[in-house]
This record gives C-alpha cells, sequence and structure tokens, in this order.
C-alpha cells in the first residue's frame, strides 16, 4: 500500500491475476480490457505527456488503449468511429512535443440527458471499461456527470490540466502546462520591455485566464512587469472598463513623473469576464462557448484599454504611444519545458494505478511525489454544482511581494504632498482633480509592509 491506501501496481503473474479477478475474466481470455482517452478544453504544454504515460503503463498492464479524437463531440452524438487505437511506438516520444495527437474541443455533453447518454453508450458500444479524461474546470465536470451517468459502466479518472492554473489542486500544485506557459510568456515580456525601454512605448498586454489571474501574475511578477492587473483584486463585484484604464493610466503617470515615458502594463484575460455583459456589448459581439461561458477571446479588451488610456492622456496634452497585444494561443501547444515534461508522467501513470487498481471519479493529484485522487465531490461547488475554481489569493504574501514591486497608483502617492504634487503636475490637473479622478483606486493587500 502506498501513503494514501492505493495498493501499488506491479508487474508479471501478480497484475494479471489481480486484473483478471477485477474484469471477470478468467486469464485465459483474449479480451483485454480497453482505456479510452479523452482530451477537453483548450490546449496545454504536457497534453502528450500524459497521453504516452497513461498508454505506456495501461498496456504494460495488460490493457488496450483507444484513444478518442475530439475531445467529447463526437461522443456526445453517439458515434464511435473517431477513435484511434494507440500503441507503445505510437506514444513513446510524444510527450517531448505540444498539442495532442488525439485533439481536443471543447464540446459540452452536460447540456442534456440525452447527449450524456449518448457518451455513455459510445463508450461502452466500444468496449472502454476505464476513461481518462485530460482537461480544465469544464472537462472535469463533464468527468464528474459522465461518472454519475455511467453508474459503475465505466471507471472514471481526471487529469487536471490547464495553463490558467485554476483547479482546485491542494498545496499551490501547479496545474500541468501552467509552467511551461509562464516561462514563454516571460521570455515575451522580458523581449517587450527592452523594446517599451528602447521605442520608449508602452505594451499592453492582455494574458489568458477566464477567470483567474495566476497566469498573468507569474509572468509579470517573473519578468517584472511595470504593473499586472488581475481580477481577484475586485472580489466578486462587476468592474468597469473606466476602472481598469485609470488603474493602467494611473501607473503611466507615475513613470512620466519619475522621468520614464515606457512600461509594461499585464492584463489578465478574466478582467473581462468581470465586466458586465450590458458595458462589454458597447465592444462588439458577446458570444459564449458550449459551455455558456463568454468568448473572452472575441473581446478586444487590450485594444478597448489602449484607445481608451490614450484618449484620456491626448484630451490633456498628453503623447504617450501605447501598443496592445494578445498573449496566450503561442503558448498552448508549445513544447512542454522540463518539469511539465516530468509531471505529465507522474499524472499519466497515476490516473492508471488509480483505475486498474479500483478506483473511479477522481480528479488525480500529486501531493509529495505520491499519488492522491481528490474524489468528484470534494472539486464540485455545493451551490453552483460546477467545479470549483482556484483563485489568485490577495491576501497572500505571494500577492504582497509582487504588488509592492508593481509601479501604480498606491496609498503613499496619495499621502505625500510632494509626490501629490509631483503627479498632478505631469497629469496636467490640479491636485484636486487629480485626487477626485485617481484616489478611488487605491488597493492593496490587506496586510504587510507600507504600499
Amino acid at each position: 500500500m502506498d501513503n494514501y491506501g492505493c495498493p501499488l501496481v506491479v508487474t508479471g503473474e501478480e497484475v494479471r491475476d489481480r486484473r483478471a479477478a477485477m474484469t471477470g475474466m478468467n486469464r485465459d481470455s483474449k479480451q483485454r480490457p480497453k482505456v479510452g482517452l479523452v482530451v477537453g478544453g483548450g490546449p496545454a504544454p504536457g497534453v502528450n505527456g500524459v497521453i504516452s504515460a497513461a498508454t505506456i503503463t495501461a498496456i504494460e498492464n495488460g490493457c488496450d488503449v483507444i484513444g478518442i479524437l475530439d475531445g467529447f463531440k463526437w461522443l456526445e452524438q453517439g458515434d464511435t468511429q473517431h477513435i484511434r487505437s494507440l500503441t507503445i511506438s505510437d506514444v513513446s516520444r510524444i510527450h517531448l512535443s505540444g498539442g495532442s495527437i488525439i485533439r481536443t474541443a471543447r464540446s459540452n455533453p452536460t447540456k442534456s440527458v440525452e447527449t450524456l447518454n449518448n457518451v455513455v453508450n459510445a463508450l461502452t458500444s466500444i468496449g472502454i471499461q476505464y476513461l481518462i479524461s485530460i482537461g480544465g474546470d469544464d472537462t472535469a465536470y463533464t468527468a464528474y456527470r459522465v461518472t454519475e451517468q455511467a453508474a459503475g459502466k465505466v471507471n472514471t479518472a481526471h487529469v487536471p490540466k490547464t495553463i490558467d492554473n485554476d483547479l482546485p489542486l491542494p498545496d499551490s500544485t501547479p496545474t500541468f502546462g501552467y509552467t511551461t506557459a509562464r516561462h514563454l510568456g516571460v521570455t515575451v515580456v522580458k523581449n517587450l520591455s527592452e523594446d517599451a525601454r528602447t521605442t520608449q512605448r508602452w505594451y499592453l498586454v492582455v494574458a489568458m485566464g477566464r477567470t483567474a489571474g495566476h497566469l498573468a501574475l507569474g509572468i509579470g511578477k517573473a519578468a517584472g512587469a511595470t504593473l499586472t492587473v488581475i481580477p481577484e483584486e475586485f472580489g466578486d463585484r462587476t468592474v468597469t472598463i473606466k476602472e481598469i484604464c485609470d488603474i493602467v493610466e494611473g501607473a503611466i503617470l507615475k513613470r512620466l513623473s519619475m522621468g520614464r515615458e515606457f512600461g509594461v502594463a499585464i492584463l489578465a484575460e478574466g478582467l473581462a469576464a468581470s465586466i458586465s455583459e450590458e458595458e462589454l456589448a458597447q465592444y462588439g459581439t458577446v458570444e459564449h462557448d458550449e459551455h455558456g461561458h463568454v468568448r473572452l477571446s472575441e473581446i478586444s479588451l487590450g485594444h478597448v484599454c489602449k484607445d481608451a488610456v490614450r484618449n484620456s492622456l491626448a484630451a490633456r496634452g498628453i503623447s504617450v504611444t501605447i501598443v496592445n497585444k494578445d498573449l496566450g494561443y503561442e503558448l498552448r501547444c508549445a513544447d512542454p519545458g522540463p518539469h511539465d515534461m516530468e509531471y505529465t508522467r507522474d499524472l499519466g501513470y497515476g490516473a492508471i494505478k488509480y483505475l486498474l487498481n479500483g478506483g473511479s471519479g477522481a480528479l488525480i493529484s500529486i501531493q509529495g511525489g505520491s499519488l492522491a485522487p481528490i474524489p468528484f465531490g470534494k472539486i464540485i461547488d455545493p451551490e453552483t454544482k460546477r467545479t470549483r475554481v482556484r483563485r489568485v489569493d490577495v491576501n497572500s504574501e505571494s500577492y504582497e511581494v509582487a504588488h509592492m514591486y508593481m509601479l501604480r497608483l498606491k496609498r503613499r502617492d496619495f499621502e505625500d504632498p510632494r509626490k501629490l504634487e509631483s503627479l498632478a503636475a505631469v497629469s496636467k490637473m490640479s491636485v484636486e482633480e487629480f485626487k477626485d479622478r485617481f484616489e478611488y483606486l487605491w488597493t492593496g493587500p490587506k496586510s504587510g509592509l507600507q504600499s
């Protein structure tokens, strides 16, 4: 037994005997258990690592492996033709590569009992006894509902995947894909920072993250971006475009008061989800995905903020060059970094180990180097009936450090008369006008050193 009460997967005669007992087969049967692999949601570096490890471990333990193409897109229609058998030679080196050899899709079979039944019936008709889903919060919820609908016909395990890092794993354990996306994002922002200094301009970068600011903050903190704004700063309240733009404008003005005309501000994509749909509709058509979420990629948050800030400054005779850039799609199918290469092997192995030892209905987690499955019931919010989302803790010391090193309007800027006068002068406003316009913005960690 391991530290979590899971029997260890072993090799040889004992494995064959155990598997035969679990599946009700005699040892002479030619039928082999089938493991299905399905990927849902957006890509993330490391998907192929999970597929590789799970396939190799399953085959070495006497199972066949079926790759289900395009997420749940075909299964929810009852279509069983879009599948492929996977062999060790198919997957032995794919852990080094980005993307997904079985592709992915955002289909949502939980929208009706009929589509859920189609999924379960399709899986059982293929002969799949074990299903490993790889995905984020929406795919985790789909796996949970499929588990309920299957009622023991199919055992399930979900491997948490997202560059957003927003699934409820314990002890700050990252979701796979996040560390690679952060690393590559830092490289981009470092280059933009040097370009900003060289050309004396501002870059406004919007980093992916539908509801949480982990990726934006991780990139901004590591790269030393001038400013990072995340939705968690505002709690659960509705945010306005003006408020976001005032924060960015305040940072630009503070830099100007220091004699610097350049910088990089990072906005978390999820800020758009905190804005009312009525306000978003002023800037374009508001569309929703299969899971009911606003398609944030259709909202050009960076472009909207760039124009608003530039126009506000220009109205007072202040000329600043601002360039907006979206950051995310170029990170999702990148080759994984060493951490994600290693981590996804643990996860793929752990998923097979959990299933072949009789487990079902859990999110696969590795804690302290050991398998620690988290039952679906513990990750589902009892009120929303959806997967819990892990957000940035803005009261943590980690966020306190990030906030301290941002250049943005803070409490001391309004308490120090000399600073206040300097800011008002560069803003081409009176002190009272400056305070009326920007003093409401000050926010920060509730504890810690003076901000």
